[in-house]
């Protein structure tokens, strides 16, 4: 396994066993797992991903920490929409939907504000880092 792996791995594992925080460099950060379908294998993988909450939605930033390629989440969405989200100790189903590239500029200057890794990501990369809003299903 990765290094990546293994730390998201321990990021998992500690988010579930205390309802959603974790400690490190995430702590007090807005994270989220977001447990996504391979669009190559069909198999469930889980991420740890930090989001902004806009209105209903949960938006979450592909930056990848500003490879010049979108994460395999980004991708797994795009294939399959569908998803699951852990927040806290809550555990819900989720359609995603790449936003527009108004809406994408507009979240993705207040993430940057709130969190200043995320707009040094944009200077690290070639690509326009998609955002990726996620809106809850209804039961």
């Amino acid at each position: 396994m990765t290094d990546v792996g293994n730390w998201n791995n321990k990021v998992i594992g500690e988010f579930r066993a205390s309802g959603g925080k974790v400690g490190g460099q995430l702590a007090g950060a807005p994270l989220l797992l977001l447990t996504s379908t391979g669009a190559k294998t069909g198999r469930e993988h889980t991420t740890p991903i930090m989001y902004l909450a806009d209105g209903e939605r949960l938006a979450v930033f592909a930056t990848k920490a500003g490879a010049p390629t979108n994460p395999a989440w980004y991708h797994n969405l795009v294939a399959n929409p569908r998803a699951t989200v852990e927040v806290g100790a809550e555990s819900f189903e989720v359609d995603a939907e790449v936003a527009t590239r108004e809406e994408r500029d507009r979240l993705y200057a207040v993430q940057s504000e709130r969190n200043p890794g995320f707009a040094e990501y944009e200077t690290m990369t070639t690509r326009v880092i998609p955002v990726v809003l996620l809106k809850r299903v209804a039961p």
